[in-house]
This record gives structure tokens, C-alpha cells and sequence, in this order.
């Protein structure tokens, strides 16, 4: 009996352990969507995809959670060629010069809600610190935020009229 109590005590510890490792992302199934207006008259929908880096979360212990996520600024699709090749250009995105969008918490917390995360988000070779509120569900993060595409320097030539201020993000982050 001790012996069987010992082997359940140590799958327990190695289960509780393996709960706060980092998780796999899975690329194919992770996106960040994002929403603008175009023209004050309809709005621009696109995707970025490739979304790698280090997920670890534990619902059980929030506060030694921690991410390290990049996405692909290449991935930038909005379905449409003319439009996505200049997002990538140097009057945007600067793909080639800036080739990730990147974020790193430095908190987690729960919150009444859900849960949200504190950190460093660098687009466009600028950093700014963001609060993204977010659930947890079915191995799946779900969070939204707004960003302000002036805070980052990304078409700065480019007025509020042709292209809105800001843009209504969703990160769906699925884990393996």
C-alpha cells in the first residue's frame, strides 16, 4: 500500500510540474485578427499568421505564468494583393526591416473576467507596454486589445481619413 501511495504521489508532482513547462503553439491553428477602417467607409479585415515562441500557463499557479510570442509581420493578409503588398511596404509594416510583431508578459493575473496579462509588445521597432485581457479555454488563449498604429510609427503618412487610428486586435492562440 505505501508502495502504490508513493507511485501516485510522484505522477502527481510529475503532472503538477509538467502543468507550468511551456506549451506547444500550434501555428496552424493560432492567428491574430485585426479590424481598421478604411476610407471612414468600410473597414479592413486581415490575419497575421506564424505564430511561434514560449506559452507557458497555469490556471492553477497564474502568477509564474508567462509568454514570449512572435508572429510573422510577412503574414499580413488582408485578400487583397494590391493592398497587402503595400501594408508590407516601408510606408507600414517595413516587413523586411521588421520581420516580427512580438510580445513578452511581464504579469498574469486573474481577473474577474478571466485573465490578463501585462507586457512589452514591439511592432514596428517600437515597444510600448499593453494590458491584453484574455480567456483560457480548451487549450485555446483568446484575447483582444486596441492598438493605436500611431504609438507604433506605422503609417505615419498617412492620415486618419484614409486609414483609421486604430485597430480592434483578437489573439487566438491555440496550444498543444
Amino acid at each position: 500500500m505505501k508502495i502504490l501511495k508513493s507511485i501516485f504521489l510522484v505522477c502527481l508532482l510529475l503532472s503538477t510540474t509538467y502543468a507550468v513547462q511551456a506549451q506547444n503553439i500550434d501555428s496552424d491553428k493560432s492567428v491574430v485578427d485585426f479590424k481598421i477602417s478604411g476610407g471612414g467607409i468600410f473597414t479592413v479585415k486581415g490575419t497575421f499568421t506564424g505564430m511561434q515562441g514560449e506559452f507557458k500557463f497555469n490556471e492553477s499557479d497564474v502568477s509564474n505564468s508567462n509568454f514570449d510570442i512572435c508572429i510573422e509581420s510577412k503574414t499580413l493578409n488582408t485578400k487583397n494583393e494590391k493592398r497587402d503588398t503595400h501594408l508590407h511596404s516601408a510606408d507600414f509594416f517595413e516587413v523586411e526591416k521588421y520581420p516580427t510583431i512580438c510580445y513578452k508578459s511581464s504579469s498574469v493575473s486573474k481577473t474577474s473576467d478571466g485573465y490578463q496579462t501585462t507586457g512589452e509588445m514591439t511592432i514596428h521597432g517600437v515597444t510600448k507596454t499593453v494590458t491584453i485581457p484574455f480567456t483560457f479555454k480548451n487549450n485555446t488563449f483568446i484575447g483582444e486589445l486596441e492598438i493605436n498604429r500611431f504609438d507604433y510609427k506605422i503609417g505615419e503618412d498617412f492620415g486618419t481619413i484614409r486609414v483609421g487610428e486604430t485597430a480592434k486586435v483578437t489573439i487566438t492562440c491555440k496550444v498543444k
